[in-house]
């Protein structure tokens, strides 16, 4: 690295599996106490975020080599469904550290992960510039770092959809090297002179996730600062997609569990009951106890698809071949339609099964449809069970990309 890159003095807890799960627990009923004023009020969790990243819990995945935790994906995914059920803006917020983390791991330079690794056991946080308005697709970008002189680029860019960059200190921004080059990332420091980070997200969900643009206007990127993004998926088999999908899967997984957590909780203390069915209590009618059973078994097995997929990728990087990887990515798949249809299905019930007063808005009761609605867009579950359909049927392992 550069020697003006020195690594931030300190250092966060480095947590065990047991200790990462009480602490994402404990910061899951904290986060949880303001979720709904923040949605309602959009006001970001800054205060939030420096504590998540003080916890420790962001340098989970940090490899043991370079001092980390290096938790299993298993445990990560646990970490972010806690994080989620207190308020899932918390869990998207970090999405993105986590998968640079990983493309840290499967591509970086030894000296890029020395200093990195280091930045994130000093408590730094990645954003991400990634995707790009107004392209063919999401898998198509125009950003491109251009040739400045010796050992220098130089990136302007139009990014959107950058969750986490508000809050960030670093923000991996995905370009070609030089026109119609390679994908690599370029690692911008936050407050770079020439980058713009602009809080226009106005999504009717996860409102707080602070998911607007970034824009770089001349921005001097130096050797030392790109890292291969293409070398991932460059003929060899990766869990990077895979990985990712375990995090959506798990947000999702929390949303549904918190809705159905609510609506319990509103039942139990508030609805009144139907007069037909002759019960004193709401929550002893017979069809509302069965939808809730119903519900139930949604949850639980979405929960459960989940941690069987995040053990699938743990797997497959314990012994990684095309045929590991690719099991790894079905187990998402399938968890990722779970989860989708639980949150989605748990949070609109959840007004059918707690009654009119549930409606009102003071309540803002509607957060919990609105950030699954939100959030189950990221890579639409249609294509997870088309790839499973193709795979029973023909025997055909999905793509190698990072969204499946």
């Amino acid at each position: 690295m550069t020697q003006q890159l020195t690594v931030t003095e300190g250092r966060v807890p480095v947590l065990d599996p047991a200790s990462a799960r009480a602490e994402a627990a404990r910061l899951r009923d904290r986060f949880a106490e303001g979720a709904s004023e923040r949605d309602a009020q959009r006001i970001l969790p800054h205060e939030q975020v420096r504590e998540l990243a003080a916890s420790g819990l962001l340098a989970i995945t940090v490899p043991a080599a370079h001092g980390g935790a290096d938790l299993p994906v298993e445990v990560v995914a646990d970490v972010i469904r806690l994080i989620s059920q207190g308020d899932p803006n918390l869990g998207q917020i970090p999405q993105s550290h986590f998968a640079y983390v990983n493309s840290l791991r499967l591509s970086a330079a030894p000296a890029q992960q020395a200093f990195f690794f280091g930045e994130v056991l000093a408590g730094k946080m990645f954003g991400n510039a990634q995707s790009e308005l107004g392209t063919k697709h999401v898998r198509d970008y125009r950003a491109t770092l251009l040739p400045a002189g010796e050992g220098e680029w130089v990136l302007n860019a139009d990014k959107g959809y950058c969750t986490g960059a508000l809050f960030a200190d670093w923000i991996p921004v995905l370009a070609h090297l030089d026109v119609d080059g390679p994908l690599h990332v370029a690692w911008v420091e936050r407050h770079t002179e020439g980058v713009t980070v602009v809080d226009d997200w106005d999504g009717v969900g996860q409102r707080t996730t602070a998911s607007g643009g970034v824009r770089l206007v001349d921005v001097t990127v130096t050797e030392d600062l790109l890292t291969p993004f293409h070398a991932t998926f460059d003929g060899r088999p990766q869990t990077y997609g895979s990985f990712a999908q375990t995090l959506h899967a798990a947000i999702d997984a929390g949303i549904a569990r918190a809705a159905v957590t609510e609506a319990a909780a509103f039942v139990t203390t508030t609805s009144r009951p139907y007069p037909d069915a002759g019960v004193d209590r709401h929550a002893d009618d017979p069809l509302v106890v069965h939808a809730f059973g119903e519900l139930e078994v949604a949850v639980r097995g979405a929960e459960a698809l989940l941690a069987e997929a995040a053990r699938a990728v743990d797997r497959a990087n314990a012994d990684l071949t095309a045929e590991t990887a690719g099991a790894a990515s079905l187990a998402l798949a399938a968890a990722r339609a779970a989860t989708t249809r639980a949150s989605v299905e748990a949070a609109s019930r959840l007004f059918e099964l707690a009654g009119t007063r549930s409606a009102l808005g003071r309540l803002n009761l509607d957060r919990h449809w609105r950030n699954a609605r939100t959030h189950t867009l990221h890579d639409p579950a249609a294509w997870k069970i088309q790839h499973l359909g193709r795979h029973v049927l023909d025997g055909v392992l999905p793509p190698s990309h990072g969204q499946i």
